[in-house]
């Protein structure tokens, strides 16, 4: 089985980061990305667009992942 690089990790970590934050608007309507950097709309962006590259990036390391 092939070990995780640097990358996987982090991005792996982004996405989980995401997904909680995720379930804390759902559940409790608190957005922690706002109240952590505020309501700057431009950064609050990039966190979000940065989650989702992770997750894309993470979909086609699974692919490579799987193969062996």
């Amino acid at each position: 089985m092939e070990r995780l690089n640097f990358f996987d990790k982090l991005f792996f970590g982004l996405v989980i980061a995401g997904a909680l934050n995720w379930g804390l608007v759902g559940f409790l309507n608190f957005n922690l990305v706002t109240f952590l950097f505020g309501d700057y709309a431009y950064l609050t962006r990039f966190i979000y667009i940065v989650v989702g590259l992770s997750a894309v990036y993470l979909i086609f390391a699974l692919k490579r992942i799987c193969k062996k």
